[in-house]
């Protein structure tokens, strides 16, 4: 998903920085090499933005970590890995927008999109893990709702500053899962498939452009009509 984001973000006509624990940083910037989990990296990714840029016009936070045990049943959850995770996904999302906000707020401008889930609004339908190994992470609704109501917080906050904040909830997307799984899901949701990246990047270029500057503290569902039933 992140591929095509930047993808499509970069057709529109802006320039992208790609952040990424998996390659290293390029001369132009437009590859940095990050651990959104540790702090100091996360700082030092961003003054090396402004040093060359001079300025963020917007965030993307559509990272994913995980614990190697991501995906345990609930009654197998070491509270070790619960905290992990927390703590990778919900609070780097929160220090690398704090960092970033602050660009923001002396420039007076300035669009943040964070990238939730249905899981983030709805409970899990765990029928559609019927008949395979699968399983939804408690930790992922917990964190996922969450940044759905801090994404809220920030726009009421930030919105005087005139730097909008939205959130996107992608449905299921296609990952060659297991197609037991993929069955299930596609009996359920309405439009009868999974999504793709292409269905959620659209999104996401229209709320970093100007058309969206009136657009702020909303979430976003795009799931092929999940939530709607």
């Amino acid at each position: 998903m992140g591929r095509d984001i930047i993808s499509k973000v970069k057709e529109a006509g802006a320039f992208c920085v790609n952040v990424d624990i998996n390659h290293e940083t390029s001369k132009d910037l437009s590859l940095i090499r990050c651990d959104i989990t540790k702090t100091d990296s996360v700082d030092e990714c961003i003054q090396h933005i402004i040093a060359k840029y001079g300025r963020i016009d917007g965030l993307v936070n559509n990272a994913y970590p995980r614990t190697r045990d991501w995906g345990n049943k609930f009654e197998d959850i070491a509270f070790e890995s619960w905290q992990n995770n927390v703590d990778w996904q919900l609070n780097s999302y929160f220090y690398f927008t704090q960092q970033v906000a602050k660009h923001m707020i002396e420039r007076k401008t300035g669009s943040i999109i964070n990238m939730a889930s249905v899981y983030g609004i709805v409970g899990p339908d765990f029928t559609v893990y019927d008949g395979t190994t699968m399983t939804m992470p408690a930790a992922y609704s917990a964190i996922k709702g969450a940044i759905v109501n801090f994404s809220r917080y920030l726009a009421a906050y930030l919105g005087p500053k005139n730097i909008i904040v939205n959130t996107i909830s992608p449905g299921g997307i296609f990952d060659n899962q297991n197609p037991i799984f993929v069955e299930n899901y596609n009996r359920k949701v309405p439009m009868r498939r999974m999504g793709l990246p292409k269905d959620i990047s659209p999104a996401v270029v229209f709320l970093l452009s100007n058309g969206a500057a009136y657009i702020t503290g909303q979430n976003i569902a795009i799931d092929g009509g999940w939530t709607s039933i």
